[in-house]
């Protein structure tokens, strides 16, 4: 194989398609959504699945979540993978969750109470090393979900070393100002609210090409769709009017009368 100069790099590079074709099959090119090497959990969106490697969240690994807030997007984006976990016989362990869980509610999103497993970790370093004993214990057929505000870089390049060995999912909620920081989790999402029950996907980590545009899923709360009318499943055209309606001028039709009146000194 014979190499190509790339005159705007002045270094050599290889041209992929002179390799026999079982190696080029397997060469990864950066522009690409990489293919996970170990297994993966479906999310329940379409849209999301498409945009990850592997087609999921990854198993063997660590998956970052960040949110503007605790307890805002983590249940309606993961309860449809957790459900699925929950329906096979898997345990959703939780570790340091910043409110109490709510089984009716979970319920409502296919989590049977029986399959939850709460442990109470109020202190950070208890949070981490809660987290750091699920990993290496390697529970299977579930997930781990650890509430980690406060874990530093070098504490969460020890977790991902141990998540290698273990073959369930692990997401750890962080808050959105974490995206500045460096992270050794292979897979890092943004999520934040939309409008009409939407929730806004960026990734801002994963294996491929950046993606710059937020991905928009369609997440109703558990099994609420099915008793919502048309109309709750739009909120924001019913706020639209009764928005329209509250609007007051800010400045009266007098007033503007006096704005035209010269200043009198």
């Amino acid at each position: 194989m014979q190499p190509v100069n790339n005159p705007q790099y002045g270094v050599p590079r290889f041209d992929a398609s002179q390799l026999p074709s079982s190696i080029a099959q397997a060469v990864w090119r950066g522009m690409e959504v990489g293919c996970a090497s170990d297994a993966v959990v479906a999310t329940g969106f379409t849209a999301l699945d498409a945009q990850l490697p592997g087609g999921g969240w990854p198993c063997n690994a660590l998956t970052e979540l960040l949110q503007p807030q605790p307890s805002l997007c983590e249940w309606r984006l993961l309860s449809p993978t957790l459900a699925t976990l929950a329906s096979t016989g898997g345990h959703i362990l939780l570790v340091g969750p910043p409110k109490r869980p709510h089984p009716p509610g979970l319920s409502k999103l296919g989590i049977a109470e029986s399959s939850l497993v709460w442990i109470a970790a109020d202190t950070p370093a208890e949070r981490l090393w809660a987290t750091e004993q699920l990993i290496k214990s390697n529970p299977r057929g579930g997930a781990i979900l650890a509430w980690l505000p406060q874990a530093r870089p070098e504490q969460l390049r020890r977790l991902q070393v141990h998540a290698q060995g273990c073959d369930c999912p692990v997401f750890l909620f962080r808050p959105e100002s974490a995206q500045r920081d460096a992270s050794p989790a292979p897979l890092r999402v943004l999520t934040t609210l939309g409008a009409d029950w939407e929730l806004q996907v960026h990734i801002l980590k994963r294996k491929g090409a950046w993606l710059e545009d937020a991905i928009t899923l369609h997440a109703v709360p558990g099994t609420l769709a099915h008793f919502f009318t048309p109309r709750l499943l739009h909120p924001s055209r019913l706020l639209a009017p009764l928005e329209a309606t509250n609007v007051r001028p800010l400045v009266r039709t007098a007033d503007r009368q006096d704005l035209r009146q010269p200043a009198a000194h």
